[in-house]
Protein backbone atom coordinates (compact mmCIF):
# COMPACT_ATOMS: atom_id res chain seq x y z
CA UNK A 1 0.00 0.00 0.00
CA UNK A 2 0.87 3.46 -0.40
CA UNK A 3 2.19 6.08 2.76
CA UNK A 4 -1.03 6.02 5.01
CA UNK A 5 -1.12 9.45 6.92
CA UNK A 6 -0.49 9.37 10.22
CA UNK A 7 -3.69 10.31 12.45
CA UNK A 8 -6.03 9.97 10.33
CA UNK A 9 -8.56 7.43 10.99
CA UNK A 10 -7.93 5.24 7.50
CA UNK A 11 -11.17 2.42 7.30
CA UNK A 12 -9.18 0.42 5.07
CA UNK A 13 -6.10 -0.63 4.24
CA UNK A 14 -4.77 -2.17 0.62
CA UNK A 15 -2.22 -4.74 1.07
CA UNK A 16 0.92 -4.11 -1.18
CA UNK A 17 1.39 -8.18 -1.11
CA UNK A 18 0.71 -11.32 0.08
CA UNK A 19 -3.05 -11.31 0.33
CA UNK A 20 -3.89 -11.35 -3.14
CA UNK A 21 -4.39 -7.56 -3.15
CA UNK A 22 -7.29 -7.61 -0.67
CA UNK A 23 -8.24 -4.75 1.13
CA UNK A 24 -7.77 -5.33 5.24
CA UNK A 25 -10.35 -3.14 7.72
CA UNK A 26 -8.83 -1.28 9.93
CA UNK A 27 -10.61 0.02 12.96
CA UNK A 28 -10.30 3.53 14.42
CA UNK A 29 -7.01 5.78 14.26
CA UNK A 30 -3.52 4.27 13.32
CA UNK A 31 -1.39 4.88 16.67
CA UNK A 32 2.31 5.25 17.18
CA UNK A 33 4.72 2.72 19.46
CA UNK A 34 6.69 6.58 20.48
CA UNK A 35 3.25 8.04 21.97
CA UNK A 36 2.32 4.37 23.79
CA UNK A 37 5.74 3.39 25.34
CA UNK A 38 5.84 4.98 28.94
CA UNK A 39 2.20 6.01 28.93
CA UNK A 40 0.07 4.68 31.51
CA UNK A 41 -1.96 1.54 31.82
CA UNK A 42 -5.13 1.34 33.99
CA UNK A 43 -7.28 -1.97 34.80
CA UNK A 44 -10.48 -2.60 35.93
CA UNK A 45 -10.13 -1.74 39.53
CA UNK A 46 -7.97 -1.00 42.01
CA UNK A 47 -5.50 2.19 42.38
CA UNK A 48 -2.70 0.58 40.96
CA UNK A 49 -1.39 2.11 38.21
CA UNK A 50 1.23 0.79 35.50
CA UNK A 51 3.20 2.45 32.58
CA UNK A 52 3.21 0.52 29.21
CA UNK A 53 7.17 -0.44 28.81
CA UNK A 54 6.71 -2.79 25.18
CA UNK A 55 4.18 -3.50 22.56
CA UNK A 56 5.03 -7.48 21.73
CA UNK A 57 4.35 -9.07 18.25
CA UNK A 58 4.74 -12.12 16.64
CA UNK A 59 6.52 -12.05 13.26
CA UNK A 60 5.61 -14.18 10.78
CA UNK A 61 2.30 -15.86 8.86
CA UNK A 62 0.22 -16.11 11.63
CA UNK A 63 -2.08 -13.08 10.38
CA UNK A 64 -4.11 -12.71 7.53
CA UNK A 65 -3.01 -10.71 5.26
CA UNK A 66 0.72 -12.44 6.21
CA UNK A 67 2.88 -9.70 5.65
CA UNK A 68 1.57 -7.68 9.11
CA UNK A 69 2.87 -8.95 12.41
CA UNK A 70 0.12 -9.35 15.08
CA UNK A 71 0.55 -7.76 18.52
CA UNK A 72 -0.09 -10.83 21.30
CA UNK A 73 0.55 -9.11 23.95
CA UNK A 74 2.36 -6.09 26.45
CA UNK A 75 5.22 -5.59 28.92
CA UNK A 76 3.55 -3.50 31.76
CA UNK A 77 5.63 -1.87 34.06
CA UNK A 78 3.79 -2.38 37.27
CA UNK A 79 5.41 -1.28 40.93
CA UNK A 80 9.16 -1.71 38.96
CA UNK A 81 8.44 -5.06 37.70
CA UNK A 82 7.65 -5.95 34.19
CA UNK A 83 4.64 -7.60 34.03
CA UNK A 84 2.82 -9.54 30.89
CA UNK A 85 -0.64 -8.61 29.48
CA UNK A 86 -2.23 -10.78 26.80
CA UNK A 87 -4.02 -9.35 23.76
CA UNK A 88 -7.02 -10.29 24.56
CA UNK A 89 -6.65 -8.79 27.85
CA UNK A 90 -6.02 -5.10 25.94
CA UNK A 91 -9.85 -3.01 25.89
CA UNK A 92 -7.94 0.17 24.61
CA UNK A 93 -5.21 1.27 23.02
CA UNK A 94 -4.53 4.91 21.99
CA UNK A 95 -1.80 7.80 22.28
CA UNK A 96 -0.61 8.08 25.43
CA UNK A 97 -2.78 5.50 27.40
CA UNK A 98 -3.72 1.90 27.30
CA UNK A 99 -6.83 -0.12 29.52
CA UNK A 100 -6.87 -3.33 30.30
CA UNK A 101 -10.08 -5.67 31.26
CA UNK A 102 -8.44 -7.43 34.18
CA UNK A 103 -6.99 -5.63 37.40
CA UNK A 104 -3.34 -5.02 37.04
CA UNK A 105 -2.61 -6.64 40.17
CA UNK A 106 -3.33 -10.24 38.99
CA UNK A 107 -0.65 -9.89 35.85
CA UNK A 108 1.74 -13.01 35.59
CA UNK A 109 5.28 -11.72 35.57
CA UNK A 110 6.78 -11.06 31.33
CA UNK A 111 8.74 -13.82 29.73
CA UNK A 112 10.25 -14.08 26.31
CA UNK A 113 8.22 -16.49 24.01
CA UNK A 114 9.61 -18.31 20.93
CA UNK A 115 8.90 -15.86 17.66
CA UNK A 116 8.07 -12.95 19.70
CA UNK A 117 9.96 -9.67 19.52
CA UNK A 118 9.65 -6.61 21.62
CA UNK A 119 8.43 -3.59 18.94
CA UNK A 120 10.05 -1.16 21.17
CA UNK A 121 13.42 -3.06 22.47
CA UNK A 122 13.94 -5.17 18.95
CA UNK A 123 12.84 -3.04 16.18
CA UNK A 124 12.07 0.50 17.06
CA UNK A 125 15.56 2.93 15.95
CA UNK A 126 16.80 0.26 14.00
CA UNK A 127 17.55 -0.86 10.66
CA UNK A 128 15.36 -2.42 8.35
CA UNK A 129 15.29 -3.45 4.28
CA UNK A 130 12.89 -1.25 2.36
CA UNK A 131 12.33 -3.60 0.00
CA UNK A 132 11.74 -1.46 -3.36
CA UNK A 133 14.48 0.36 -3.63
CA UNK A 134 17.05 -1.90 -2.02
CA UNK A 135 18.17 0.24 0.57
CA UNK A 136 18.58 0.44 4.46
CA UNK A 137 16.32 2.29 6.65
CA UNK A 138 15.74 3.33 10.29
CA UNK A 139 12.57 2.42 12.05
CA UNK A 140 12.05 5.67 13.94
CA UNK A 141 8.66 4.90 14.86
CA UNK A 142 6.08 2.09 14.20
CA UNK A 143 2.75 2.39 12.76
CA UNK A 144 0.04 0.26 14.86
CA UNK A 145 -3.68 0.46 13.98
CA UNK A 146 -6.86 -2.71 14.94
CA UNK A 147 -7.86 -4.74 11.85
CA UNK A 148 -11.20 -6.68 12.60
CA UNK A 149 -10.87 -8.34 16.13
CA UNK A 150 -6.50 -8.03 16.74
CA UNK A 151 -3.95 -4.93 16.83
CA UNK A 152 -1.45 -5.44 14.11
CA UNK A 153 1.88 -3.63 12.65
CA UNK A 154 0.67 -1.50 9.45
CA UNK A 155 4.33 0.23 8.90
CA UNK A 156 7.43 2.45 10.14
CA UNK A 157 7.72 5.99 10.16
CA UNK A 158 11.49 6.06 8.68
CA UNK A 159 11.33 10.26 8.87
CA UNK A 160 13.12 12.41 11.37
CA UNK A 161 9.84 13.69 12.91
CA UNK A 162 9.57 10.59 15.44
CA UNK A 163 12.75 12.07 16.98
CA UNK A 164 11.86 15.67 17.22
CA UNK A 165 8.45 14.24 18.72
CA UNK A 166 10.82 12.07 21.23
CA UNK A 167 12.69 15.54 22.79
CA UNK A 168 9.23 17.93 23.44
CA UNK A 169 7.34 16.98 26.57
CA UNK A 170 4.48 15.01 26.16
CA UNK A 171 1.88 17.63 25.70
CA UNK A 172 3.67 19.32 22.93
CA UNK A 173 4.58 16.06 21.05
CA UNK A 174 1.26 17.20 18.98
CA UNK A 175 2.53 19.72 17.48
CA UNK A 176 4.89 17.93 14.94
CA UNK A 177 2.70 16.28 12.27
CA UNK A 178 3.22 13.33 10.86
CA UNK A 179 4.03 12.18 7.39
CA UNK A 180 3.08 8.81 7.29
CA UNK A 181 4.54 5.32 7.11
CA UNK A 182 6.32 2.75 5.14
CA UNK A 183 3.94 -0.07 4.35
CA UNK A 184 5.57 -2.97 6.24
CA UNK A 185 5.03 -5.61 3.37
CA UNK A 186 7.83 -3.21 1.92
CA UNK A 187 10.20 -3.47 4.96
CA UNK A 188 11.75 -6.47 6.68
CA UNK A 189 13.55 -6.13 9.89
CA UNK A 190 16.85 -7.72 11.24
CA UNK A 191 15.71 -10.11 13.82
CA UNK A 192 19.35 -12.01 14.46
CA UNK A 193 19.90 -9.87 18.06
CA UNK A 194 16.61 -11.03 18.96
CA UNK A 195 17.25 -13.86 21.46
CA UNK A 196 13.61 -16.06 21.27
CA UNK A 197 13.06 -14.79 17.69
CA UNK A 198 14.13 -17.67 15.65
CA UNK A 199 13.28 -16.34 12.66
CA UNK A 200 15.93 -14.31 9.71
CA UNK A 201 15.36 -12.28 6.76
CA UNK A 202 12.20 -14.64 3.87
CA UNK A 203 14.55 -15.80 1.30
CA UNK A 204 11.58 -15.62 -0.87
CA UNK A 205 11.60 -12.00 -0.20
CA UNK A 206 15.37 -10.89 -0.71
CA UNK A 207 15.50 -13.43 -4.59
CA UNK A 208 13.75 -10.70 -5.74
CA UNK A 209 16.31 -8.18 -5.57
CA UNK A 210 19.41 -8.24 -7.97
CA UNK A 211 22.55 -9.62 -6.38
CA UNK A 212 24.64 -6.18 -6.69
CA UNK A 213 21.89 -4.71 -5.10
CA UNK A 214 22.02 -7.27 -1.86
CA UNK A 215 25.51 -6.72 -2.19
CA UNK A 216 25.08 -3.10 -1.39
CA UNK A 217 23.06 -3.64 1.45
CA UNK A 218 25.62 -6.09 3.51
CA UNK A 219 28.40 -3.64 2.81
CA UNK A 220 25.70 -0.34 3.89
CA UNK A 221 25.12 -3.07 7.13
CA UNK A 222 26.90 -3.48 10.35
CA UNK A 223 28.72 -7.19 10.28
CA UNK A 224 26.13 -8.48 12.17
CA UNK A 225 23.38 -7.38 9.91
CA UNK A 226 25.46 -8.36 6.62
CA UNK A 227 25.57 -11.96 8.31
CA UNK A 228 21.81 -12.31 8.88
CA UNK A 229 21.50 -11.30 5.04
CA UNK A 230 24.43 -13.40 3.98
CA UNK A 231 22.34 -16.40 5.95
CA UNK A 232 19.13 -15.79 4.49
CA UNK A 233 20.86 -16.13 0.55
CA UNK A 234 22.56 -18.95 1.56
CA UNK A 235 19.48 -21.14 0.79
CA UNK A 236 20.18 -20.68 -2.56
CA UNK A 237 24.02 -21.37 -3.47
CA UNK A 238 24.16 -19.91 -7.02
CA UNK A 239 22.27 -16.74 -5.26
CA UNK A 240 24.85 -16.32 -2.45
CA UNK A 241 27.99 -17.03 -4.87
CA UNK A 242 26.53 -13.98 -7.24
CA UNK A 243 26.95 -11.81 -4.22
CA UNK A 244 29.62 -12.72 -3.17
CA UNK A 245 30.83 -11.98 -6.15
CA UNK A 246 29.66 -8.14 -5.98
CA UNK A 247 31.33 -7.45 -2.78
CA UNK A 248 34.18 -5.71 -2.38
CA UNK A 249 37.19 -7.18 -1.08
CA UNK A 250 37.03 -5.89 2.49
CA UNK A 251 33.92 -7.30 3.10
CA UNK A 252 34.57 -11.11 1.22
CA UNK A 253 37.50 -11.34 3.22
CA UNK A 254 35.36 -10.67 6.39
CA UNK A 255 32.26 -12.92 5.98
CA UNK A 256 35.05 -16.03 4.63
CA UNK A 257 36.90 -15.52 8.35
CA UNK A 258 34.19 -17.20 10.10
CA UNK A 259 34.04 -20.40 7.49
CA UNK A 260 35.65 -23.22 7.81
CA UNK A 261 37.95 -24.21 5.02
CA UNK A 262 34.95 -26.66 3.49
CA UNK A 263 32.53 -24.08 3.33
CA UNK A 264 34.85 -21.58 1.29
CA UNK A 265 35.87 -24.06 -1.13
CA UNK A 266 32.09 -24.77 -1.59
CA UNK A 267 31.16 -21.10 -1.61
CA UNK A 268 34.60 -20.48 -4.34
CA UNK A 269 33.22 -23.38 -6.39
CA UNK A 270 29.84 -21.65 -6.99
CA UNK A 271 31.58 -18.41 -7.99
CA UNK A 272 32.83 -17.23 -11.57
CA UNK A 273 36.16 -18.51 -12.00
CA UNK A 274 37.82 -15.61 -12.43
CA UNK A 275 36.10 -14.26 -9.26
CA UNK A 276 37.15 -17.03 -7.06
CA UNK A 277 40.40 -16.62 -8.31
CA UNK A 278 40.43 -12.99 -7.55
CA UNK A 279 38.93 -13.75 -3.79
CA UNK A 280 41.24 -16.84 -3.74
CA UNK A 281 44.48 -14.94 -3.85
CA UNK A 282 43.31 -12.19 -1.04
CA UNK A 283 43.03 -14.96 1.39
CA UNK A 284 45.56 -15.58 3.93
CA UNK A 285 48.73 -17.52 2.23
CA UNK A 286 48.24 -20.30 5.18
CA UNK A 287 44.30 -20.60 3.79
CA UNK A 288 44.54 -20.77 0.18
CA UNK A 289 46.18 -24.05 -0.97
CA UNK A 290 43.92 -25.82 1.85
CA UNK A 291 40.98 -24.03 0.55
CA UNK A 292 41.87 -24.60 -3.04
CA UNK A 293 42.68 -28.32 -2.39
CA UNK A 294 39.09 -29.02 -1.31
CA UNK A 295 37.48 -27.07 -4.43
CA UNK A 296 35.37 -29.09 -7.01
CA UNK A 297 37.56 -30.91 -9.00
CA UNK A 298 35.76 -28.72 -12.04
CA UNK A 299 36.66 -25.73 -10.79
CA UNK A 300 40.07 -26.52 -8.78
CA UNK A 301 41.49 -27.31 -12.56
CA UNK A 302 40.23 -23.90 -13.95
CA UNK A 303 41.23 -21.99 -11.29
CA UNK A 304 44.97 -23.35 -11.15
CA UNK A 305 45.06 -22.13 -14.75
CA UNK A 306 43.92 -18.73 -14.10
CA UNK A 307 46.70 -18.41 -11.04
CA UNK A 308 49.44 -19.23 -13.63
CA UNK A 309 48.40 -15.69 -15.38
CA UNK A 310 49.14 -12.19 -14.24
CA UNK A 311 45.87 -10.37 -12.21
CA UNK A 312 46.08 -7.46 -14.77
CA UNK A 313 46.60 -9.07 -18.00
CA UNK A 314 43.51 -10.71 -20.22
CA UNK A 315 44.71 -14.46 -18.55
CA UNK A 316 43.85 -12.79 -15.91
CA UNK A 317 40.76 -11.15 -16.77
CA UNK A 318 39.20 -13.69 -18.26
CA UNK A 319 36.87 -15.78 -17.70
CA UNK A 320 37.43 -19.45 -18.90
CA UNK A 321 34.05 -20.65 -19.02
CA UNK A 322 32.52 -19.81 -22.91
CA UNK A 323 30.53 -21.67 -25.33
CA UNK A 324 31.60 -22.47 -28.60
CA UNK A 325 30.98 -24.89 -31.79
CA UNK A 326 32.51 -26.12 -34.33
CA UNK A 327 32.26 -24.68 -37.78
CA UNK A 328 30.19 -27.18 -39.16
CA UNK A 329 27.66 -26.31 -36.91
CA UNK A 330 24.06 -25.16 -37.88
CA UNK A 331 22.98 -21.79 -36.45
CA UNK A 332 20.19 -24.06 -34.49
CA UNK A 333 22.52 -25.97 -33.13
CA UNK A 334 24.62 -22.85 -31.59
CA UNK A 335 21.08 -21.27 -30.40
CA UNK A 336 21.03 -25.02 -28.90
CA UNK A 337 24.11 -24.60 -27.28
CA UNK A 338 23.13 -21.39 -25.25
CA UNK A 339 20.25 -22.87 -24.28
CA UNK A 340 21.69 -25.68 -22.11
CA UNK A 341 24.90 -23.62 -21.38
CA UNK A 342 25.12 -23.13 -17.47
CA UNK A 343 27.76 -19.74 -17.93
CA UNK A 344 25.76 -16.99 -16.90
CA UNK A 345 23.75 -14.55 -19.07
CA UNK A 346 26.53 -12.00 -18.76
CA UNK A 347 29.20 -14.42 -20.16
CA UNK A 348 26.53 -16.27 -22.55
CA UNK A 349 26.24 -12.97 -24.92
CA UNK A 350 27.99 -14.84 -28.12
CA UNK A 351 29.37 -17.82 -29.45
CA UNK A 352 32.42 -18.72 -30.44
CA UNK A 353 33.06 -20.73 -33.88
CA UNK A 354 36.17 -22.99 -34.03
CA UNK A 355 37.75 -25.27 -36.95
CA UNK A 356 38.57 -28.67 -35.85
CA UNK A 357 41.95 -27.97 -34.60
CA UNK A 358 40.28 -25.56 -31.94
CA UNK A 359 41.71 -22.65 -33.81
CA UNK A 360 39.01 -19.37 -33.41
CA UNK A 361 37.62 -18.57 -36.69
CA UNK A 362 34.26 -16.78 -35.89
CA UNK A 363 32.50 -14.72 -33.49
CA UNK A 364 28.48 -15.50 -33.53
CA UNK A 365 26.48 -12.45 -31.24
CA UNK A 366 23.20 -14.51 -30.07
CA UNK A 367 21.19 -11.80 -31.66
CA UNK A 368 22.90 -12.20 -34.94
CA UNK A 369 21.85 -15.96 -34.69
CA UNK A 370 18.43 -15.29 -33.87
CA UNK A 371 17.59 -13.53 -37.18
CA UNK A 372 19.72 -16.35 -39.24
CA UNK A 373 17.90 -18.69 -40.90
CA UNK A 374 18.24 -22.06 -38.12
CA UNK A 375 19.13 -24.43 -41.33
CA UNK A 376 21.72 -21.48 -41.89
CA UNK A 377 25.32 -22.54 -41.29
CA UNK A 378 26.75 -21.37 -37.90
CA UNK A 379 29.55 -19.24 -40.05
CA UNK A 380 27.23 -17.29 -42.18
CA UNK A 381 25.83 -15.49 -39.22
CA UNK A 382 29.57 -15.51 -37.73
CA UNK A 383 31.70 -12.94 -37.80
CA UNK A 384 34.79 -13.50 -39.21
CA UNK A 385 38.19 -12.91 -38.25
CA UNK A 386 37.41 -11.95 -34.67
CA UNK A 387 39.61 -9.01 -32.68
CA UNK A 388 41.05 -11.75 -30.09
CA UNK A 389 43.42 -11.33 -27.41
CA UNK A 390 46.72 -12.60 -26.19
CA UNK A 391 46.70 -13.96 -22.66
CA UNK A 392 49.48 -11.86 -22.02
CA UNK A 393 47.89 -8.91 -23.22
CA UNK A 394 47.90 -5.79 -20.15
CA UNK A 395 44.69 -3.73 -19.29
CA UNK A 396 45.16 -1.27 -21.67
CA UNK A 397 45.54 -3.54 -24.71
CA UNK A 398 42.27 -5.19 -23.61
CA UNK A 399 40.58 -1.57 -23.33
CA UNK A 400 41.73 -0.68 -26.69
CA UNK A 401 40.96 -3.46 -28.34
CA UNK A 402 37.64 -3.82 -26.98
CA UNK A 403 36.77 0.23 -27.67
CA UNK A 404 38.18 0.36 -30.63
CA UNK A 405 36.02 -3.00 -32.03
CA UNK A 406 33.10 -1.77 -29.80
CA UNK A 407 33.28 -5.27 -28.59
CA UNK A 408 31.23 -6.50 -25.03
CA UNK A 409 32.60 -9.70 -25.52
CA UNK A 410 36.54 -10.26 -26.54
CA UNK A 411 37.94 -13.74 -27.11
CA UNK A 412 41.26 -14.92 -25.11
CA UNK A 413 43.47 -16.76 -27.07
CA UNK A 414 46.80 -19.10 -26.79
CA UNK A 415 49.49 -18.09 -29.42
CA UNK A 416 47.97 -20.82 -31.60
CA UNK A 417 44.69 -19.01 -32.29
CA UNK A 418 42.97 -21.88 -29.88
CA UNK A 419 40.39 -20.72 -27.16
CA UNK A 420 41.51 -20.02 -23.64
CA UNK A 421 38.73 -17.98 -22.45
CA UNK A 422 36.86 -14.86 -22.81
CA UNK A 423 36.61 -11.06 -21.36
CA UNK A 424 32.96 -9.35 -21.12
CA UNK A 425 33.07 -5.50 -20.57
CA UNK A 426 32.05 -5.68 -16.85
CA UNK A 427 35.51 -7.49 -15.75
CA UNK A 428 37.43 -4.63 -17.78
CA UNK A 429 35.08 -1.75 -15.78
CA UNK A 430 35.89 -3.30 -12.25
CA UNK A 431 39.39 -3.21 -13.09
CA UNK A 432 39.50 0.21 -13.84
CA UNK A 433 36.74 1.93 -11.32
CA UNK A 434 38.72 3.12 -8.22
CA UNK A 435 39.02 1.10 -5.18
CA UNK A 436 35.85 1.47 -2.71
CA UNK A 437 33.54 2.91 -5.75
CA UNK A 438 30.65 1.42 -4.20
CA UNK A 439 30.94 3.80 -1.20
CA UNK A 440 30.03 6.72 -2.82
CA UNK A 441 26.52 5.35 -3.32
CA UNK A 442 25.07 5.92 0.03
CA UNK A 443 22.62 3.52 1.06
CA UNK A 444 20.02 6.54 2.18
CA UNK A 445 16.20 6.44 2.77
CA UNK A 446 13.64 6.99 0.57
CA UNK A 447 12.18 10.57 0.48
Amino acid sequence: MPRTRGGQPPSTVKASEGSGGANIEVRGPVVYLSSLLGAPVSGVAGPTEGRLADVIARLGGDTSPAWYPRVTGLVVSVEGADRFAHAYQLSELADERAVLNVDLASLGPFERRPGEVLLGRDLSSRHFIYLPRARLVRANDIALARVGTSWQVLGVDISSRPAVRRLLPRPLRGRVKRRGFVDWAEVEPFVSHVPTARLRIPFRRLRRLHPAAIADLVEAASHQEGEEIIKAVSADPALEADVFEELDTEHQLEFLRGRSDEEAAKLLSAMAPDDAVDLLTELDQKRRLPILEKMAEPAQTKIRALLSYNPETAGGLMNPDFISVLDTASVAQAIDAVRTSVSPPEASGAVFVTGEDGRLVGTALVVDLLRAPSGARVTEAARPDPATLQADADIHEVVRKMTDYNLAVAPVVDSEGRMLGQITVDDVLEMLLPSGWRRQYGMTAPE
